[in-house]
């Protein structure tokens, strides 16, 4: 493969891992905001342990090649996991993130799929599921 066309996916890699990263520092009660009422009493565990998960996933975009159909699938899943999250900040009009209308969290709703996407893509793993 050539160097270009890892590109995608590791600026997804560190994207995450940067997402990964503000979930136990700056972000962290950004983050709190979107979790699920649901878990609410343990907020702080759900931002810190999908924050980890979010850094790991991220650190093997980048760096371990030899898995990026298996890293992809995961990133893709967890994509489709943490979506709950946004729905739920979108129910009930929680601000975070600069999204403080419901006009701009429910467009939010529609980048979820397109990151499933870029997950997909960007690994092969969209290919290997359809050969």
């Amino acid at each position: 493969m050539k160097p270009i066309h890892r590109f995608p996916q590791v600026v997804l890699g560190f994207a995450l891992a940067y997402a990964g990263l503000g979930h136990l520092t700056t972000s962290r009660q950004e983050f709190q905001a979107q979790v699920p009422s649901l878990f609410k009493d343990y907020a702080d565990f759900v931002v810190i342990a999908s924050g980890i998960v979010e850094i790991l996933l991220g650190l093997g975009l980048v760096f371990f090649w030899k898995y990026r159909v298996l890293i992809g699938r995961l990133v893709a899943l967890f994509f489709v996991a943490i979506f709950w999250g946004n729905i739920s900040q979108y129910i009930n009009g929680i601000d975070a993130f600069g999204l403080n209308s419901d006009r701009a969290r429910l467009i939010r709703l529609f980048f979820q799929p397109l990151l499933v996407v870029w997950a997909l893509l960007s690994t092969g793993a969209w290919r290997k599921q359809h050969d």
